[in-house]
């Protein structure tokens, strides 16, 4: 059936979604798990037809710490992404605290702290130049045809990723429970200061635990502040003006002249990654992947976006789609297994003040210790012997 066949709907920016046409793929949210989808589908096939569907209009605003780790951008390089923060300052970095610990050494390897209204735009800018072609769309409903994914009821494709955030309608559809255990955050962006200029800066809570505020230099005169706390029952219902009295107490000043705020959840990673069988695959926030000691979640995004691409087109190569999902969870459990039960051991443990006490000593007293906690609140590193007995010592 050709372009002019098919029923086609206005789709408010950019252009007709051809309803009658199936799509290769289609992924839902074009933040970093469904850009790093659409870039690993891609590169890896590039007649594909990929369609990415978003209900904002790009360039957009995204709550989040806009810290950028190198992994992050290894992972795009391999699916043709590259130079993408050429023009941004590196970070090199890294100062924690909690009451009278700290640390504050060099990072093996510099982070970039980027806006995410600039970060995910450029994301999209490199996806659609492989070949995706963007839609501003809001999904309300996924179904499953013979022979396809409907979206919506008529939106079709072969397989579809789910990379639509915390609160993902494609999860949802498919059965996927919500991740239990929630953080919420409050970020905004102030003057940096001084004494915090290229740096990242986390000041771990007393009083509300698990918690901490964060200041991170974006290398313009700006700094990315906020306040982020576990979601236990135990305190006083959050608002803005206790999140931003909490950033305050621990970053003096930090509050100060603060503008752009915005709050939101993180469904932080269990042990276990969920993907059900099926053409149907879940990438990112939507996957509840967001590092439960940091509330990190890019590197898990693109991360998994990318498995999700490769698992897509696997399966589409086999003549196969229904096996896209076993494809998926065997990738992300492959890289990630491992990595996720030592974070959630991890996040256990910084609920108990003399562990983390512990753990900024022995990263003050050893930089490998410090390398392995970085790697593990950013990335895909696990607790080594080495450390595990540096805490012991503290």
């Amino acid at each position: 059936m050709g372009w002019r066949a098919c029923r086609c709907t206005l789709d408010e920016q950019h252009g007709p979604i051809e309803h009658a046409h199936t799509w290769d793929i289609a992924v839902v949210g074009a933040g970093p798990a469904g850009t790093a989808a659409a870039l690993a589908a891609l590169s890896a096939q590039p007649e594909l037809n990929v369609l990415l569907l978003d209900r904002s209009e790009f360039p957009r605003d995204k709550a989040c710490g806009d810290g950028i780790a190198p992994q992050v951008l290894d992972v795009l390089a391999d699916v043709g992404a590259t130079g993408l923060l050429d023009d941004k300052v590196t970070i090199p970095r890294l100062r924690l605290e909690r009451g009278d610990a700290s640390v504050s050494r060099v990072m093996a390897r510099p982070a970039w702290v980027v806006p995410r209204r600039d970060f995910d735009n450029r994301l999209v800018d490199a996806a659609t130049a492989a070949g995706a072609r963007l839609r501003k769309y809001r999904v309300r409903t996924v179904s499953l045809d013979r022979d396809a994914v409907l979206v919506n009821g008529d939106v079709r494709a072969r397989v579809l990723v789910g990379a639509d955030g915390a609160h993902s309608a494609v999860r949802t559809a498919i059965g996927v429970p919500a991740v239990r255990r929630q953080a919420f955050a409050l970020r905004g962006y102030t003057d940096t200061p001084a004494g915090r200029r290229g740096q990242q800066v986390i000041v771990f809570g007393q009083s509300r635990q698990p918690s901490y505020a964060w200041s991170f230099d974006c290398g313009d005169g700006l700094a990315n502040v906020g306040y982020g706390e576990l979601l236990t029952g135990k305190h006083p219902p959050l608002s803005r003006d206790l999140l931003l009295q909490q950033l305050d107490e621990l970053l003096p000043g930090a509050a100060q002249g603060g503008h752009g705020w915005l709050g939101h959840h993180l469904p932080l990673s269990s042990w276990r990654f969920r993907q059900p069988d099926g053409p149907v695959l879940l990438a990112g926030d939507a996957a509840g992947l967001i590092n439960p000691l940091t509330g990190e979640g890019i590197y898990y995004a693109v991360a998994t976006g990318v498995l999700a691409g490769r698992a897509a087109v696997a399966a589409l190569r086999a003549g196969h789609p229904v096996s896209a999902g076993r494809r998926h969870r065997v990738a992300v459990r492959s890289l990630l297994a491992r990595h996720l039960r030592h974070t959630a051991l991890a996040s256990r443990l910084v609920s108990a003040p003399a562990l983390v006490a512990a753990g900024l000593r022995a990263a003050a007293r050893d930089q490998a210790v410090f390398d392995e906690i970085v790697e593990i609140g950013l990335a895909q590193g696990l607790m080594s012997r080495r450390l595990i007995q540096a805490l012991a010592r503290s």
